[in-house]
């Protein structure tokens, strides 16, 4: 039951408890205790909205931060990870096999106010050894969503 409440609510977090309880065939008690177990456990971590910014009018600007670094005596990649996640600037941060060690996502009003985070913050960590900054252009698709407007044909119907 926990992977069915799990894929029901990562797609959809604002599905109620009633719904929920009809599609498994449980009651509404059922799924709000596995929903508060699973809370407490850390499996489900929190509740987000996915938002295309490109059609508000809040400048925002995203940029995937590629970071080689050296990683600590008895804690590996973490230690360094916790330090760099604790900025406000960061949005995510994980572990990556291949050519850098950790992949971190910035978000920020300009690329320039990112380009200072990462020359003036990040970067400065003695454990970081090179980064390389790739900025978002334009997203497609977000978290298993489609945001991007599906082009239209703006040829014309010809017809016999």
């Amino acid at each position: 039951m926990r992977e069915k409440i799990l894929a029901m609510i990562e797609k959809n977090s604002r599905i109620e408890l009633k719904d929920l309880a009809t599609m498994l065939g449980v009651t509404e008690a059922t799924v709000a205790n596995e929903i508060a177990r699973m809370e407490k456990e850390h499996i489900i971590c929190g509740y987000h909205t996915l938002i295309n910014w490109d059609n508000t009018s809040e400048e925002k600007v995203c940029a995937l931060i590629e970071v080689r670094v050296t990683p600590q005596r008895g804690m590996g990649y973490d230690r360094v990870a916790e330090r760099i996640y604790q900025y406000a600037e960061v949005e995510s941060v994980y572990l990556m096999s291949g050519a850098y060690d950790l992949a971190v996502f910035v978000e920020g009003k300009t690329m320039k106010e990112v380009a200072l985070f990462v020359s003036g913050k990040l970067s400065a960590l003695d454990q970081v050894l090179s980064t390389a900054t790739l900025f978002v252009l334009k997203k497609y698709k977000d978290h298993g969503t489609i945001i991007a407007e599906t082009p239209q044909d703006e040829r014309m119907l010809i017809t016999p």
